[in-house]
C-alpha cells in the first residue's frame, strides 16, 4: 500500500481511536441521539471547512470565515424581513434569504480572490482586514445588539434546521451532499487538479499553461459560497444574527482541514479527510460535555494546540 494511502487513513483512524475511548468515558456518548447531534454540530464549521480545503490545497488562506459567516446572516436576515414587511410569503421570503446567502457568499469571496490575484496583495492580509471589516459592518448594522428574524419567518424557516428526513436532521443531509459534490471536483476533475498544481508549484503551474489567476480566484468563491451555505443552516437555530456569531470558525474550519491531512504549504489534500478533522473536532467538544475531563471553555486552546502540533509534524515530514 503506497505511504500516501496509509497516512490517509490517520484522521480516521484517531476518529475511531477518539470515538472509543469516549464511549468508555461516558456511555452517553455512544446513544443515536449524541450522535446525531455532533453530527449537526459538526455542519456549520465541517460545510466551511469543505470549502477552505480548496484554498489551502491551493497554496492560500482566509481568516475572515467566521466573520463573513456573521455578516451574511446579518444580511439574510434583514432581507426575509424586508420581504415578509412587504407582504412576501414567509416561504418565498426564506428561500429567497437561502439563495441571496450563497450569492452574498460568492461575492465576498469572489472580493477576496480579486484583490489576491489582482492586487497581488497576500491571502493572509486580505482576510485578516476583511475579518474585522466585516464584523464591523455587522455589529454597526445591529447596533451592538442583534439583528432578529421576524416570529412568522422563524417558524417558517425553523425546518431547515430542525427538519429531519428519514430521522436523519437537514444539515446533515446538506453536509453530506455538499461534501460529496466536493470530493468529485476536487480529485476527480480537471479544475481540482489545477487546484493541486498550483499548491504544489505555482510557477510550474503557470508554465503549464494554467490559468493560475481563474483557478485561485475560483476557490475563494467556492469558499464563500460554502460560507453561505453554512450560514443559512446556522441562521434558524438561533434566528438572530450578532457581533458574536461564527466567532472562531476560522480556527475550526482551518484545523479540521489540517487535522484530515491537507498540508499547510497546499499541493495536496483531501475532502474526506477534512470532514473526518471536522468530526474529530466535534468529537472533542462532545466529550469535554459529557465529561468534564478539562473544562469546555478550553475548547479554542485545543484546537490551537491541534493546529501547532500537526504543523510542527508536517515540517517534521519535509
Amino acid at each position: 500500500m503506497p505511504l500516501e494511502r496509509i497516512k490517509g487513513f490517520g484522521p480516521i483512524a484517531g476518529l475511531a481511536v477518539l470515538c472509543l475511548i469516549a464511549s468508555l468515558l461516558n456511555a452517553d456518548f455512544a446513544t443515536v441521539d449524541n450522535a446525531l447531534n455532533v453530527l449537526s454540530r459538526t455542519t456549520f464549521t465541517g460545510i466551511i471547512a469543505v470549502g477552505m480545503c480548496f484554498v489551502i490545497v491551493g497554496g492560500g488562506i482566509d481568516l475572515s470565515v467566521g466573520s463573513m459567516a456573521a455578516l451574511i446572516a446579518g444580511c439574510v436576515i434583514l432581507l426575509m424581513n424586508a420581504l415578509g414587511a412587504h407582504g412576501v410569503a414567509p416561504q418565498l421570503a426564506v428561500f429567497a434569504g437561502a439563495g441571496g446567502a450563497v450569492l452574498i457568499g460568492s461575492l465576498l469571496g469572489f472580493a477576496h480572490g480579486w484583490l489576491i490575484t489582482r492586487g497581488r496583495i497576500e491571502p493572509f492580509i486580505v482576510t485578516l482586514g476583511t475579518l474585522g471589516i466585516f464584523r464591523a459592518v455587522l455589529t454597526w448594522a445591529a447596533d451592538g445588539g442583534a439583528i432578529t428574524l421576524d416570529n412568522e419567518l422563524a417558524d417558517a424557516y425553523a425546518p431547515v434546521y430542525y427538519g429531519a428526513f428519514l430521522g436523519v436532521p437537514i444539515p446533515i443531509w446538506v453536509f453530506a451532499a455538499v461534501s460529496g459534490a466536493a470530493a468529485a471536483v476536487l480529485q476527480r476533475t480537471a479544475y481540482g487538479r489545477y487546484v493541486q498544481a498550483i499548491g504544489s508549484n505555482e510557477q510550474v503551474a503557470r508554465y503549464a499553461a494554467v490559468n493560475v489567476d481563474a483557478v485561485k480566484l475560483g476557490t475563494y468563491v467556492v469558499l464563500g459560497a460554502m460560507v453561505g451555505v453554512a450560514t443559512l443552516l446556522y441562521v434558524p437555530r438561533l434566528g438572530s444574527a450578532s457581533p458574536t456569531t461564527g466567532l472562531l470558525w476560522e480556527l475550526e474550519a482551518i484545523a479540521a482541514v489540517i487535522i484530515g491531512g491537507t498540508a499547510l504549504k497546499g499541493g495536496s489534500g483531501s475532502i474526506v479527510g477534512t470532514v473526518v478533522g471536522a468530526l474529530l473536532l466535534s468529537v472533542i467538544g462532545n466529550v469535554l460535555n459529557l465529561t468534564s475531563f478539562i473544562s469546555i471553555h478550553l475548547n479554542a486552546a485545543v484546537q490551537g494546540i491541534v493546529i501547532i502540533a500537526i504543523a510542527f509534524m508536517q515540517r517534521r515530514q519535509r
